[in-house]
């Protein structure tokens, strides 16, 4: 559906989003805004999505003209493109009065940018007034799939808009989740979001990071209380986002209990949490993949960035619930090695896979080959460290039941990996030959040349 043919639902959506939007500026295929304006031959400019298509068709036409192409080059309109960026700076929202009385060229083709949005952020920073309702309408507008790219970009490089719905979160009483709620979809939207540029979600992270205590804690209060799902699996998504743009924020992440312990428990709930929800559901749990995929980048993030805050993590559940992930097969799985991995970088770590070598271990040696290689690595890296170095009776006897692993061992050792996992498999193979049962059909001891495929 165009968005032409969209239009009236989207002024009813967006209302207070739209815009004059000159001729000029459209494609004349698609009759959108052109993001990346390119010319033909004949003169006529195109949006590049727009005429690739119509040239990988087969058509040897210019669709404007109808003019035969001798040649198929696309040259960037570059003087186009400035203007459309002026435009979209500088462009006013247009009232219901004006948009009714416009000639047919100048309509309002529903919501674009950064001063259409002007409005709504000013309702959003009035302290006297609800922000839910306008922050509503921004998280709908930057997640619809029918709104251009180009105009989500122009709004997220609103001057202002970031740091506008950060303060939401960050200056809401501890009492207003839904406010919290709203700001935390939109900051999401544009902080996860595979369409906006790397520079609006930099400003997001900064936003945050100004204060990162307040931040941390108002996140780990949505990671607990939020009343979907997918609002806790956005509050984990801006952690990350703080963690991997904000290297100031790092430790005040690091350093929150309370909001370690909300992403462990995102990743998957503790054994007396999963036995209540068992026993309301009467059946299982099933682990969400992308609460827990969104928790283990997390987990994983603070670990590699701050190896002091491992032993807490440890000891809020972090080691139980990886193995979970890995046992339940939620997704993730190199995710979830990094994490044990991390975890038994200290004497915490360490321990707590060995108490349950019994479920731990098999585990790890179930989806060595299943996480890529830095999954295959980390999961050698953990056995490597409970098994070969400190030599834990309990992790040796489960890695010597394990069937398979020898067979992994050497499928990693040919397979292209760092030459430190190399030789921590080499260490590990006397481990796994003690069981016979490791060893499939093609890996017997007369193998001179081991093929891994």
């Amino acid at each position: 559906m165009g968005r032409r043919e969209m239009n009236g639902r989207l002024s009813a959506e967006y209302q207070g989003l739209e815009v004059k939007v000159p001729n000029l500026f459209r494609c004349p295929i698609s009759l959108d805004v052109m993001r990346s304006p390119v010319s033909l031959c004949t003169g006529v400019t195109y949006e590049r999505a727009s005429i690739q298509r119509w040239l990988d068709s087969g058509n040897t036409t210019c669709p404007a003209t109808m003019l035969p192409l001798p040649s198929t080059d696309l040259v960037p309109n570059l003087t186009l493109r400035r203007l459309i960026a002026l435009w979209a700076s500088t462009a006013a929202p247009s009232s219901p009065s004006s948009s009714s009385s416009s000639p047919p060229a100048a309509s309002a083709v529903g919501p674009t940018p950064a001063a259409a949005a002007a409005e709504l952020l000013r309702r959003v920073a009035d302290p006297g007034a609800d922000p839910c309702p306008p922050l509503r309408k921004l998280a709908a507008f930057l997640s619809d799939d029918d709104v251009d790219e180009f105009d989500k970009n122009a709004l997220a490089r609103a001057s202002g808009a970031a740091e506008t719905v950060a303060t939401v979160l960050l200056r809401r009483s501890a009492a207003d989740m839904e406010a919290a709620e709203a700001a935390v979809r939109v900051l999401a939207a544009v902080a996860a979001s595979d369409c906006i540029e790397e520079e609006s979600k930099r400003r997001v992270a900064a936003a945050l990071a100004a204060d990162a205590p307040s931040a941390a804690a108002s996140l780990a209060r949505v990671l607990r209380g939020g009343a979907s799902l997918e609002a806790r699996v956005d509050a984990a998504r801006l952690v990350e986002s703080m963690l991997r743009n904000a290297a100031s924020a790092r430790a005040a992440v690091a350093e929150s209990e309370d909001l370690v312990g909300e992403l462990i428990r995102l990743v998957g709930p503790a054994d007396d949490e999963k036995e209540k929800k068992e026993n309301k559901n009467g059946g299982g749990v099933a682990l969400d993949r992308q609460a827990v995929a969104a928790g283990l980048s997390c987990l994983a993030a603070i670990a590699a960035t701050r190896r002091n805050a491992r032993a807490d993590m440890v000891r809020l559940g972090a080691v139980p619930a990886a193995v979970r992930v890995l046992e339940a097969d939620a997704g993730s799985p190199s995710q979830a090695l990094r994490v044990l991995e991390a975890a038994v970088g200290c004497a915490e770590g360490r321990a707590a896979v060995c108490e349950s070598a019994g479920t731990a271990v098999p585990a790890v040696v179930s989806k060595m080959m299943k996480g890529g290689m830095g999954g295959a690595e980390a999961a050698v890296s953990v056995l490597w460290a409970v098994c070969h170095r400190y030599r834990d009776r309990r992790a040796v006897e489960a890695a010597a039941g394990c069937e398979g692993g020898l067979t992994k061992l050497l499928l990693l050792m040919q397979s292209g990996c760092s030459a430190s996992a190399r030789q921590m498999a080499s260490e590990l193979l006397k481990i796994f030959r003690v069981n016979g049962k490791s060893c499939v059909a093609g890996y017997d001891s007369k193998t001179s040349h081991i093929m891994p495929f």
